[in-house]
């Protein structure tokens, strides 16, 4: 659990970074992210189940606040009260190793790759200037985070999401560092063939919006 907890920490403190947020403060025995979007004000996070999460839960009242939790679905609905619902899963994944594959992209298609501070971005392009797929990757605190990994409809089945991810690997600078995600149901099928493992799912809860 601890080595989780660590890793968990890694990435959402690499994922802040990537996305412009704040950083991670503790709080009610998690990590909370103030994400101060009009859907999201703000979200806690823990590395697993925890008497703090129920304690949580049951104090908030207000929507667009987020509690997040590795392990599944299930363990993490049964600590909050029924006024809270499951929003879409996801996982916790990482790969072991550092080395990336020559980024390559078909016929017809771009890439661009730029690094601002501490953050790499990968673009392709269709022939047309028009964006078929992007990601982003940050290294920061032992850890080499890749986020937003998206491939428009029109593209897709194309090998882009598997090209940004080759682009992005080569900005990595630590052999040390760990490379870690977080994936929906849809990306993790594309990151299994791409040798990434899960660690965990990945679970959310959301108070019910008002009628």
């Amino acid at each position: 659990m601890e080595k989780d907890s660590e890793l968990l920490e890694g990435w959402l403190r690499a994922r802040s970074i990537a996305r412009g947020l704040p950083q991670p403060v503790p709080d009610r025995g998690g990590l909370r992210v103030d994400t101060g979007t009009p859907d999201e004000h703000c979200r806690y996070v823990y590395a697993g189940p925890a008497q703090a999460i129920q304690e949580l839960a049951h104090s908030l009242t207000a929507p667009n606040i987020l509690i997040k939790m590795c392990g599944p679905d299930h363990q993490l609905l049964a600590l909050v009260p029924p006024r809270w619902q499951l929003q879409p899963g996801a996982y916790l994944m990482t790969y072991d190793g550092w080395s990336s594959p020559v980024p390559s992209v078909p016929m017809g298609y771009r890439l661009q790759v730029v690094t601002e501070g501490s953050t790499t971005t990968a673009r392709i392009f269709a022939d047309d200037d028009s964006a078929a797929a992007s990601g982003h990757a940050v290294e920061h605190g032992g850890v080499f985070v890749y986020d937003r990994i998206a491939t428009e409809p029109a593209h897709q089945h194309q090998g882009l999401g598997a090209a940004v991810m080759a682009a992005l690997g080569t900005a990595q600078r630590s052999k040390a560092a760990q490379r870690v995600l977080v994936a929906t149901e849809a990306g993790r099928a594309l990151y299994s063939t791409l040798g990434w493992k899960v660690r965990s799912h990945y679970a959310t809860v959301a108070i019910k919006p008002p009628f």
